[in-house]
């Protein structure tokens, strides 16, 4: 009956294209009554292009306003405060890196753009405090396990191929084959969970996470930077900086 319906109402729509225009309908209109920094977040998420990406973003900061789009039409975009980007952003991306598995790497990559890229936007770089969302006293131990791995590994298409592999949830980035109540029984150790504590010997830790690996270069450098450190490490973890971001543009939109 649905479908016949469908077909009255909509005859040159398939059916399967239809529901793709509700699903849009119904999501645009739930992102209106979202706070305007969520609105953003969800704009910057649905732009593939960097600097589209900065223009958005700084233009919400700005005070939001309506915009010529390249490819006609407005764009409304509304006054949002960039800590307020970055923090929702982070703190989505924390909730789906505490699950055993990621079901979307993409939407993740996509989340991590958007926290480093309101962050860099925020005057102070990697040195600015606001930018340390998660404050953590100690820095995650697998993150700390694998950077330490390959920091004196030679830049190049060797090192970038073992950072994507794990970015993409293969070897130590790879999701656990447990149920995420498992967690909470304490069976497995989150990564922000690890901070401070010794890891037992029957608690199995988290694997890599591309957003808590980053927060962890970033960190690093940043101390690095303030204590005036010069030298072979300080450019190894900015190339590492540098190809993480782009593998993570990579898995988000291609």
């Amino acid at each position: 009956m649905q479908t016949m319906m469908t077909k009255l109402l909509f005859p040159h729509i398939d059916h399967k294209s239809l529901l793709e225009v509700i699903k849009d309908t119904v999501l645009s209109q739930l992102a209106q009554k979202s706070p305007s920094h969520v609105q953003v977040i969800g704009l910057l998420c649905s732009t593939p292009s960097k600097e589209h990406r900065q223009d958005i973003l700084r233009r919400a900061a700005g005070g939001g306003g309506a915009f010529d789009k390249e490819s006609g039409g407005k764009l409304f975009l509304p006054s949002a405060n960039l800590n307020d980007i970055a923090s929702q952003a982070d703190d989505i991306l924390t909730t789906m890196e505490e699950k055993s598995r990621i079901p979307d790497r993409k939407l993740l990559a996509k989340l991590v753009l958007v926290r480093e890229e309101a962050h860099s936007m925020m005057g102070g770089g990697i040195l600015d405090e606001r930018n340390d969302n998660r404050g953590l006293n100690n820095l995650p131990e697998c993150e700390v396990s694998f950077l330490s791995k390959i920091i004196s590994l030679q830049p190049g298409p060797g090192l970038r191929e073992r950072l994507s592999s794990v970015l993409h949830g293969k070897g130590e980035g790879a999701d656990l084959a447990v149920q995420d109540n498992d967690i909470e029984k304490g069976m497995i150790t989150s990564n922000s969970k690890q901070q401070g504590h010794h890891q037992m010997e029957n608690i199995r830790p988290f694997p890599v996470r591309p957003g808590l690996f980053l927060y962890t270069v970033t960190k690093v450098l940043g101390g690095m930077y303030k204590k005036n450190v010069a030298g072979v490490t300080v450019q190894q973890l900015e190339w590492i900086h540098r190809e993480t971001l782009q593998i993570l543009q990579e898995m988000a939109f291609s």
